[in-house]
């Protein structure tokens, strides 16, 4: 069975940093590309970040200069390292990943930034 298992959100002041970790089980991820998505209180998920299995990355405009997603395939770890952060980046994060048998969601982390 496959599960996605994120870690690393808490509370941190605007301009720290944070690094997000998804740990996935269950099967080979190596050849699929996977996401992080984020979800703030009344507003829809969105895409925010994006590696595919060659290591290409894509982000959201709102994140660009600031994020960085990286993936270890060794480990079935994908990670964002996030910096800069600022009080619109508060969220739960949410690691992704879509494969044959169906999309797949990790239970998600709360990442709030506030002094």
């Amino acid at each position: 069975q496959v599960q996605l298992v994120e870690s690393g959100g808490g509370l941190v002041q605007p301009g720290g940093s944070l690094r997000l970790s998804c740990a996935a089980s269950g099967g080979d991820f190596s050849i699929y590309a996977m996401s992080w998505y984020r979800q703030a209180p009344g507003k829809q998920r969105e895409l925010v970040a994006i590696i595919s299995s060659s290591g290409g990355t894509n982000y959201a405009d709102s994140v660009k200069g600031r994020f960085t997603i990286s993936r270890d395939n060794s480990k079935s770890t994908v990670y964002l390292q996030m910096n800069g952060l600022k009080p619109e980046d508060t969220a739960v994060y949410y690691c992704y990943i879509g494969l044959r048998t169906g999309p797949y969601w990790g239970q998600g982390t709360q990442v709030t930034v506030s002094s």
